[in-house]
């Protein structure tokens, strides 16, 4: 188990940003990997009226589990369990849940997790590079009918880390937006398919 604070800035790009930046930082295609997320709530959307989401991501033959709460405008605290590809599955399909640090932190808040259900999946082909003291990420996400294309910067100093994902986004001319996480987007697309 792991438990992280993460600061992030984001920003999403237009696909000519997206390719620009792949190819100013000459990222050949075999640095880039695809990967991922399972999102869960229940059906009374607990997870997402406490500002945080709950995830299965898979890399090629690798699973964590990841909780993931609001702590700062631009912070998160991180809850990761390494399960196994059969424990991932039997999670996916309501059958247990094998997160036990996870699983710690949603009692907390008193998340019923047999109530927990997949609502969507994301797949993001993904590039990170270190970057000025921190981790410099590409993504290119794919959801539902959804296309879209962001640049985040990790950081381990939220002023710091500000400043120079503010340079980064001058220096390639990219103008600066209020970006949601993926699950948000995810939401969003969903709510506007069902609406």
């Amino acid at each position: 188990m792991a438990q992280q604070l993460e600061i992030e800035f984001k920003n999403l790009l237009t696909k000519q940003q997206y390719e620009q930046l792949l190819e100013k930082f000459q990222i050949p295609k075999d640095a880039i990997h695809r990967q991922t997320n399972h999102y869960f709530d229940t059906p009374e959307n607990s997870l997402r009226n406490l500002k945080s989401g709950l995830r299965i991501r898979q890399i090629a033959n690798y699973f964590e589990c990841t909780l993931k709460e609001k702590s700062a405008e631009h912070s998160h605290l991180e809850t990761t369990d390494e399960i196994t590809e059969e424990q991932a599955k039997n999670m996916l399909q309501g059958k247990g849940f094998f997160a036990t640090e996870v699983a710690k932190r949603l009692d907390l808040h008193n998340i019923p997790i047999d109530k927990l259900t997949v609502f969507g999946s994301l797949t993001t082909d993904r590039v990170e590079i270190p970057y000025k003291e921190g981790l410099l990420v590409f993504d290119h996400s794919y959801y539902l009918q959804c296309d879209d294309y962001e640049v985040e910067y990790e950081s381990n100093d939220v002023k710091k880390g500000n400043i120079i994902f503010d340079e980064f986004l001058h220096q390639y001319g990219i103008e600066k937006q209020k970006t949601d996480k993926k699950i948000a987007r995810f939401m969003k697309a969903l709510q506007a398919k069902k609406g």
